[in-house]
């Protein structure tokens, strides 16, 4: 696909933006109503990739999916009770590494063998530390080419254990694949966690989704997860809208000037990232989250940050985005982990801003970025969705900002471009 050239705002935008159902809550749903007991209809399920491969996923295991033609983002699913269909089968994950974990996990609860693969570059980010956890649980385990890396052939039984171990520290993902199939893991799970926890709001996220679903037996604490036994409860569920989304029309209110409302993103988000007004506002916006929306509101010059962002990393592009208009240098730490997602996200990024002309710099942890003039270039996704739509954000401000491979905002949000030509 040809670079995408983006088109400046000559004026500060007013817009209200319907972003996309939450992905992170979406495939939690989504595996509770598939191992549940009895039929859900899930509503406002997100179109991106991801989304797409949990539910094909999720067929090949054998759960009934019925995908509403005549209602977009809706599905019924008849629920399997955590009885999957044997293998032997492929599941294609592509691009998805969330959807690719969960799978991999949900794919032990059952006979096999599962082979779980994904496109390039999804076999280079790291599973070791659940693929680790699954043979402790009595899985079996097989790789493909590397261990701790896709292809992986997994099947179950899973057997009740005392304790197992996971590192904390390199994506909250390991242990949500684990917490979601702890319930029909015979004694329940009982997880130690050795290392300092990143994204605890993810975890939050899965254990409340998994109440939802009719078990609210979760455990969380600093060095340890607890689910007990017993299983999930068909129902019908709402989809909120994606918090990490609603980010990016939000921060073009920062960026451009103006204002922007996203409906349906209330002050009850279940959402950590939902936060990410609070962040705004620390930079000199005006942000309001109530019963009805949440709402972000500029008008005077940008102030730069210092800001520990481990429980809200996947805006780091965003924030950085931001920064880079800032009148005063901003500091991003606590998310040295952020290397390991579908690009480089602070290494990558960094790059891409200095074509750019952005004084940014990596670091340990992070990154800084300094305020200097910005001028057009065309820059690499890396195959991140992330880095491609906070790059678009740049764009809304400096002319000339080309974006290469527009086409992977489709993991998450395959209208992003239309959205962004919607703020004119």
């Amino acid at each position: 696909m040809a670079a995408h050239l983006v088109t400046p705002l000559l004026h500060p935008v007013d817009a209200v933006v319907d972003v996309p159902g939450s992905k992170s809550i979406a495939n939690r749903a989504l595996v509770c109503a598939a191992l549940a007991e009895g039929t859900s209809s899930l509503a406002n399920l997100p179109d991106g990739d991801d989304t797409d491969a949990m539910l094909t996923c999720l067929e090949l295991l054998g759960v009934g999916i019925d995908r509403k033609v005549t209602e977009p983002g809706s599905a019924t699913i008849s629920g399997s009770g955590g009885r999957l269909r044997p293998g032997p089968e492929t599941l294609p994950t592509r691009l998805a590494g969330t959807t690719s974990r969960f799978i991999t996990a949900v794919a032990a609860l059952g006979a096999g063998p599962y082979t779980i693969d994904g496109d390039p570059p999804l076999r280079v980010r790291p599973m070791a530390p659940l693929h680790d956890a699954l043979v402790a649980l009595g899985a079996t385990v097989d790789a493909g080419e590397h261990w701790g890396h896709l292809p992986v052939t997994v099947g179950g039984p899973l057997n009740a254990t005392t304790l197992i171990e996971v590192r904390g520290d390199i994506s909250s993902q390991f242990l949500t694949a684990l917490m979601l199939i702890g319930p029909y893991i015979p004694g329940g799970l009982r997880i130690g966690i050795g290392t300092p926890l990143v994204s605890r709001p993810y975890l939050e996220i899965t254990r409340a989704v998994m109440a939802d679903f009719g078990h609210d037996g979760v455990s969380i604490g600093d060095d340890h997860v607890e689910v007990v036994t017993g299983g999930y409860r068909g129902r019908d569920y709402v989809i909120e809208p994606d918090a990490t989304s609603a980010g990016y029309p939000l921060a073009a209110a920062a960026i451009c000037g103006g204002r922007v409302e996203i409906p349906r993103l209330t002050k009850g988000s279940m959402q950590g990232d939902a936060g990410f007004c609070d962040v705004l506002s620390a930079m000199g916006c005006t942000s309001i989250r109530d019963s009805r929306s949440t709402t972000v509101e500029c008008g005077a010059p940008l102030d730069g940050i210092d800001i520990d962002m481990v429980d809200l990393s996947d805006l780091v592009p965003t924030v950085a985005a931001v920064a880079a208009f800032a009148t005063s240098p901003t500091r991003i730490r606590g998310v040295g982990f952020i290397r390991a997602k579908e690009s480089d996200r602070l290494g990558d990024l960094c790059r891409e801003l200095r074509r750019l002309g952005a004084d940014a710099t990596e670091t340990d942890d992070g990154l800084t970025i300094e305020p200097t003039d910005l001028h057009g270039s065309r820059l690499d996704t890396h195959h991140d969705h992330r880095l491609a739509m906070a790059f678009g954000l740049i764009g809304l401000r400096v002319a000339g900002v080309e974006v290469d491979d527009p086409g992977v905002v489709s993991k998450s949000w395959p209208g992003y471009w239309d959205m962004l030509r919607g703020l004119q």
